[in-house]
């Protein structure tokens, strides 16, 4: 298994759309794998793989550490995931991303779900979700259709974000151009 770099706003691949998994097969477990690694050394409870700059429809999930720092890990692994239904009724957590680093905000999402996905042996499978769960797959399935949890905020403050994030790419962009000028 291999750490992935990932890939932070305001990088414009965060927002393509990922193409579908046509087939679950070695290599796609290895991507599965390296993704997992990636997101717990982050650490973090959900990584799309456009977050690793790979435009495929995959996601893992591990939330069981984040209700009780004793769990054992308990990973999710979602080839080509889709909610199949959402519940009216919302709820509210207060949402950070890997690729958004060090920035938190609140945002309402269905309070349950229930979605579809391949399973690590390319099997179909459902499940229904609500709580953390529910929020975590709405948010990564959004990655893969090149939505940030950002876009469900106000525009005043995704505008804030989006300058912000741009300025200071911008400037590490510049010290990258004076080192290797040097």
């Amino acid at each position: 298994m291999a750490l992935k770099p990932i890939i932070i706003l305001p990088d414009r691949r965060l927002r393509q759309k990922s193409e579908p998994v046509t087939v679950v097969d070695d290599a796609v477990r290895g991507l599965m794998d390296n993704m997992l690694e990636t997101m717990y050394d982050a650490p973090g409870i959900g990584l799309a793989a456009i977050q690793i700059a790979v435009p495929k429809r995959i996601i893992v999930i591990d939330i069981a550490r984040r209700e009780d720092e004793q769990a054992p890990a308990d990973p999710l692994f979602l080839a080509n995931p889709e909610i199949l239904w959402a519940s009216e009724e919302e709820s509210s957590y207060e949402e950070g991303c890997l690729s958004i680093p060090e920035y938190r905000e609140e945002v309402f999402r269905p309070a349950k779900i229930k979605f579809g996905y391949l399973d690590r042996q390319g099997k179909r499978q459902e499940m229904d979700a609500e709580g953390l769960l529910a929020t975590c797959v709405q948010h990564e399935i959004d990655h893969l259709n090149g939505v940030l949890f950002i876009d469900h905020i106000s525009r005043l403050k995704r505008d804030r974000i989006m300058k912000k994030f741009s300025k200071s790419a911008k400037r590490v962009s510049q010290e990258h151009g004076a080192t290797s000028a040097s």
